[in-house]
C-alpha cells in the first residue's frame, strides 16, 4: 500500500500535468488537503516539500503554495537537447519494432532524441507515460493510443499537449474525441480485401476474429460487413469471435470452443492480424483440422512472425517501418514551423497470397 503522503503527491502531479492546475495557479491550503484526505499536516506538508523538489510547486510566505513552471525544464537545459517522445501499446513483439525503427531512422537525420514507453494497451500505464513526457518537457509526440475503441480518460493530458503548443501525432488508430493528426493503415479497406478474396475463392460461410477494444477491430469488423454486403452474403453473428486485451491469454481456449461448435459450416476465417492467424491455425492442428483444406485463413499486417512461420500465411501488407518515418517527419516539420502538412494518412494495404487459403467449389 502506498504512503499516504505518495497519494497526495501523484493526485497532485496529476492534477498539473492535465491541467487542472496551471502555472502560476494556487493548489489548495494545507488545510483543505488535511480535511480531504483525512491526513496530518505533516503528511500534507512532506508531500508539497517533495513536489516542490521536483519543480511542480512554489511556495510564498503568507500567501499560499502555486504551480511552478520549473517542471518543464529539461534534465541539463541544453536547447540542443531536443527529444520527441513515443508511446506504444508495446515494444518488443509483432509489428512494434518495425515502427520504432523508422521513426527512430528519421528522428536520426535532424538529431533529435527519442524518449520511449509502452503502455500494454493499458489506460492507467498510459497515464504514467504521458505524465513522464510532459515532465520531461519533449519537444513533439507520437503516441499510438490505448484501446482506442473505448472512452479514454486521458484525453486532458492530450489537450494539454495541445494548450503548450507540443505537436503531436497519432499512429496506427486515433481518439475519434480529439482532432489529432494521424497516420493509420486503411483498416476497413485491408478486411475487406480479405473478405473478398475468400469470396473469390467460393467461400460463403467466413468468420472473423475480431479484437474490439482497438480501433482497428472496430474497422477491421466493418470492412468485413461490407464485403460481405456487396456479395450479398448474409451476416451471421454466431461467427464472429470477439476478444480484448483482456481476454487475449484465453484466446486459444475460446478459439477451440468457437472452431468445434462451427466445424461443420465455417469454410474460412479473416484474421484481426496474422498473430491471430497463427494462433487459428495452432488451435486446427489440435482439433485435427487441416488448413486450408478444411479451413482457410487470412491474416492482417504481413509481421514479421507470419514471414517467419512453418506455414506461409495469406496476409495482407501494414506499412510499419514507413508509418513510423512519416509521423516523425510530420512533427519534426511541425517544429520546424513548416505549414499546410497534410495531417490524415491512410496507406492501403494489398494482399500477399500464401498457402492458407484453397478455392472451393
Amino acid at each position: 500500500m502506498k504512503p499516504k503522503y505518495q497519494i497526495i503527491l501523484e493526485d497532485i502531479k496529476s492534477d498539473i500535468l492535465s491541467g487542472v492546475y496551471s502555472v502560476g495557479v494556487q493548489i489548495p491550503t494545507e488545510s483543505a488537503l488535511q480535511d480531504k484526505y483525512q491526513v496530518s499536516r505533516q503528511t500534507v506538508r512532506k508531500a508539497i516539500l517533495e513536489l516542490s523538489n521536483e519543480g511542480f510547486l512554489r511556495s510564498e510566505k503568507g500567501s499560499g503554495t502555486y504551480v511552478s513552471n520549473q517542471y518543464r525544464a529539461k534534465p541539463g537545459g541544453s536547447p540542443n537537447n531536443r527529444t520527441i517522445g513515443v508511446i506504444t501499446t508495446y515494444l518488443s513483439d509483432y509489428i512494434f519494432p518495425s515502427i520504432i525503427r523508422g521513426i527512430e531512422g528519421r528522428l536520426n537525420e535532424d538529431n533529435y532524441s527519442l524518449l520511449l514507453a509502452s503502455t500494454n494497451n493499458d489506460v492507467a500505464q498510459e497515464k504514467k507515460a504521458l505524465e513522464m513526457m510532459l515532465s520531461y518537457g519533449v519537444d513533439g509526440l507520437i503516441v499510438e493510443p490505448t484501446k482506442s475503441n473505448l472512452y479514454n480518460p486521458n484525453i486532458a493530458y492530450y489537450l494539454s499537449f495541445k494548450e503548450q503548443e507540443v505537436p503531436f501525432a497519432m499512429i496506427n488508430a486515433y481518439y475519434e474525441e480529439l482532432e489529432v493528426p494521424f497516420f493509420c493503415l486503411d483498416d476497413v479497406q485491408s478486411s475487406y480485401l480479405a473478405t473478398r478474396e475468400l469470396i473469390k475463392n467460393g467461400h460463403t460461410r467466413i468468420g472473423i476474429i475480431a479484437k474490439m477494444d482497438d480501433l482497428q477491430g472496430k474497422y477491421r469488423m466493418k470492412g468485413y460487413i461490407k464485403a460481405l454486403g456487396e456479395a450479398k452474403l448474409s451476416f451471421h453473428p454466431e461467427l464472429v469471435l470477439a476478444f480484448d486485451t483482456e481476454t487475449k491469454q484465453e484466446l486459444s481456449v475460446s478459439l477451440k470452443t468457437f472452431l468445434s461448435e462451427n466445424r461443420n459450416g465455417l469454410t474460412a476465417i479473416v484474421c484481426y492480424n496474422d498473430e491471430v492467424g497463427l494462433e487459428v491455425v495452432n488451435v486446427c492442428r489440435g482439433l485435427e483440422l487441416s488448413v486450408p483444406d478444411d479451413l482457410s485463413i487470412i491474416g492482417q499486417d504481413n509481421s514479421y512472425i507470419a514471414k517467419n512461420a512453418n506455414i506461409k500465411l495469406t496476409t495482407l501488407t501494414h506499412p510499419q517501418e514507413q508509418m513510423g518515418r512519416d509521423a516523425a517527419d510530420y512533427v519534426i516539420k511541425k517544429l520546424q514551423g513548416k505549414k499546410d502538412l497534410k495531417e490524415n494518412t491512410y496507406y492501403q494495404p494489398v494482399l500477399i497470397e500464401g498457402e492458407t487459403v484453397k478455392k472451393v467449389r
